[in-house]
């Protein structure tokens, strides 16, 4: 991937007027839970969301309404560093239930003072060797609570189905805006998103090639577990949610290359979108590049606004030590995770159990 411009167009006829509102949308999440669909390139279509988590968060809930588990009050607890947490807090004070986030350091200040303002309870805590690392932490101290409040709601992100059955309804957009899918690629932390919409999309293109976005030091394609910089996508836990035998292929991409890619995004397409999104778009650009016959659809998580503090501004990325930049080349195809090291590396997974590839003996 090269740095480019922002792309220009001459129109040759006049544009048609945008159609009239015909109605106000009842809350900001109804207004804001769905992605804009974006043709990027002749091949390339982004799914961009303002805060992508909004979706499964209000559906959870609903789903719990619908059955009777919570009513206005309901103590609601639930672990997450970032964009479920903003996503739930704001369902939650909308519903007026009382919410309490358990994270870590990852929830920043800015993003701690806009769950505290919605006025969500928000406790950090930290790795002292639990197994899951911090993930495993977080998920022993929503215990913890759950025992102290056992009239308490926990959404449960990483297992509860009702997460990747929120995207149906973009499923439904994606297949009414863009018409046939052949490939989806979006970053993988749940496993709700990509999981959902491949499953919502295959029943019309059986043949859709799903590609998983990961990150070193994840364990959830059976990297080893090790820090992340790269945050918002990965994870040191096994979630329920994530359907191995719904990948075709399987990226893992370092935080130079998403990073830059973040910026490329912003530079060359105007899109201002979160680091999870750089991740996405690296691969689907080169994907998308070498198969111009097919078309792709990339899932973009959040908007950039969170980070500009962060990936957007130099001086943090040179007290990361992080020069951003493209991989050279492209990624280095393996054949088992563990030969995944810090470059840009390709699996084909094949839509296989987690045991077929990581332990092919025992899987067989």
């Amino acid at each position: 991937m090269t740095t480019t411009t922002l792309t220009t167009t001459t129109p040759t006829a006049p544009a048609a007027a945008p159609a009239p509102l015909t109605r106000a949308h009842s809350s900001i999440v109804e207004a804001t839970e769905l992605p804009r669909i974006i043709k990027v390139t002749d091949n390339l279509y982004a799914a961009a969301f303002t805060l992508m988590k909004l979706l499964p968060a209000r559906y959870i809930l609903d789903r719990a309404e619908a059955a009777g588990i919570i009513s206005p009050g309901t103590p609601v607890i639930e672990t997450s560093s970032g964009t479920f947490a903003l996503g739930l807090a704001m369902v939650c004070r909308l519903r007026g239930y009382p919410l309490t986030i358990v994270g870590d350091s990852a929830i920043d200040r800015d993003l701690r003072t806009r769950l505290e303002m919605l006025g969500t309870t928000v406790e950090i805590v930290e790795h002292t060797g639990q197994p899951g690392g911090i993930q495993g932490a977080r998920l022993a101290r929503v215990e913890e609570l759950r025992r102290q409040h056992p009239d308490a709601f926990v959404p449960g992100q990483y297992d509860n189905p009702d997460n990747p059955g929120a995207y149906g309804v973009v499923a439904d957009l994606i297949g009414d805006t863009v018409g046939s899918v052949d490939c989806l690629v979006g970053p993988v932390g749940s496993g709700g998103s990509t999981g959902g919409l491949a499953a919502a999309l295959r029943p019309a293109d059986p043949a859709l090639h799903l590609v998983g976005v990961d990150t070193h030091g994840s364990i959830i394609f059976g990297n080893p577990d090790g820090p992340r910089t790269l945050r918002g996508l990965g994870s040191s836990i096994h979630p329920g949610n994530v359907s191995h035998r719904a990948y075709d292929e399987v990226h893992w991409v370092t935080a130079p290359e998403a990073f830059h890619a973040t910026h490329e995004l912003y530079r060359a397409h105007g899109l201002f979108m979160g680091p999870t999104s750089g991740a996405s778009f690296q691969v689907a650009s080169w994907w998308a590049e070498r198969h111009p016959e097919s078309t792709v659809v990339m899932v973009l998580p959040d908007e950039g606004y969170r980070y500009q503090s962060t990936v957007y501004n130099p001086a943090w990325l040179r007290e990361q030590g992080i020069v951003p930049a493209p991989a050279a080349g492209g990624p280095i195809t393996v054949e088992h995770p563990l030969d995944a090291t810090a470059a840009w590396s390709r699996l084909l997974w094949a839509r296989r159990g987690f045991d077929d590839v990581v332990m092919p003996a025992v899987g067989s």
